[in-house]
């Protein structure tokens, strides 16, 4: 959690955003024909109708995250130049040496950026943000460019229905810089992690990381296996467990915020959330059914999705929330 604001300290404003998802679809009629599925039996489990892939022989992560780290640029009306910062949230790098943040920053020109790649699963994103907020906040950077990207594609065994229907490709880009009002920016932050549920949520590489409980999972090694009631219930407490932390930290009620941006994991386990808190589901955005879980990418997809259509409006905070392998679990609520 952030305590008080240093002394001095600036303020953090969302300068734009942006994003990006293949032009692929894939839906679950697709799935119907690879394996003994239905469209049925996928959105009433998952409430998703179709992901977006990319063509991996010729893209990748680096590919969306750029993107959405140009469209972000674009919606901010600032050059490249001037960003000091650019962090990746993402799993499905293509490499580990050079960094997607890297690889980006050089390819949009910001050649005056650090960069490196965060690990944090589906939190990504959201630990990304509060980090470089927290970076501007305390005048060591004045600019950022914070971006969420996954190729689950990458790392989906489709010969499983159980974990390859879930997931979909995208990247998301949110760009901060430093403003002179104190009040602006990140207002409360909360990060965590409970390693001992690591297998709960993995992508073992060897025989050695897969343990003994785990060994007949017909899911191959290099891709992401899931025990899903097992995250089903994490997500369900930890979702309801966070968002009350920093509604009772902040003093706010759920009819003060704009949105609640949640990480698009199962729309059953946002539904089970939001009716615990008694959230107003206009207040609650849901874009799961087209885009499935993008994993660090599916908070900054929605993020850009509400920040074009005016959804985030200035005067009144929002909630991001997410969860994800590690365990991990981040939340951060945002003064505009």
């Amino acid at each position: 959690m952030m305590g008080p604001l240093p002394s001095g300290a600036c303020g953090v404003r969302i300068l734009g955003t942006g994003s990006a998802v293949p032009d692929r679809r894939l839906t679950n009629d697709d799935f119907a024909r690879m394996m003994d599925t239905s469209d049925e039996w996928i959105t009433q489990r998952t409430g998703i109708k179709e992901r977006r892939v990319l063509d991996l022989r010729t893209e990748g992560c680096s590919t969306l995250a750029q993107r959405a780290l140009e469209r972000a640029i674009e919606n901010s009306g600032i050059k490249a130049e001037e960003i000091d910062l650019v962090i990746v949230g993402t799993v499905t790098m293509e490499m580990t040496c050079p960094s997607v943040a890297c690889r980006i920053a050089a390819g949009v020109g910001a050649k005056n950026a650090a960069a490196f790649d965060l690990v944090a699963a589906c939190s990504g994103f959201v630990y990304s943000l509060n980090m470089a907020e927290g970076m501007v906040r305390a005048g060591r950077i004045r600019t950022a460019a914070v971006i969420g990207a996954e190729a689950m594609s990458s790392i989906l065994d489709y010969t499983d229905r159980s974990v390859s229907i879930l997931f979909g490709d995208a990247a998301g880009c949110a760009i901060i810089r430093a403003d002179d009002d104190p009040t602006k920016g990140c207002i409360y932050q909360h990060m965590g992690a409970d390693g001992s549920g690591l297998h709960a949520l993995y992508i073992p590489r060897n025989e050695r990381d897969v343990p003994a409980e785990d060994a007949d999972n017909p899911v191959r090694l290099g891709y992401l296996r899931m025990n899903g009631k097992e995250v089903f219930r994490f997500a369900v407490g930890k979702f309801k467990e966070v968002m009350e932390d920093a509604f009772a930290k902040t003093g706010l009620t759920p009819d003060d915020v704009s949105q609640v941006i949640c990480h698009q994991s199962n729309v059953r386990i946002i539904d089970a959330a939001r009716e615990k808190l008694n959230i107003d589901p206009s207040k609650i955005y849901v874009n799961i059914d087209r885009y499935g879980n993008s994993s660090a990418g599916s908070v900054p997809l929605c993020l850009d999705e509400l920040w074009r259509a005016g959804k985030i409006t200035k005067g009144k905070p929002f909630m991001m929330v997410a969860f994800g392998g590690g365990l991990t679990w981040a939340s951060s609520v945002w003064s505009t």
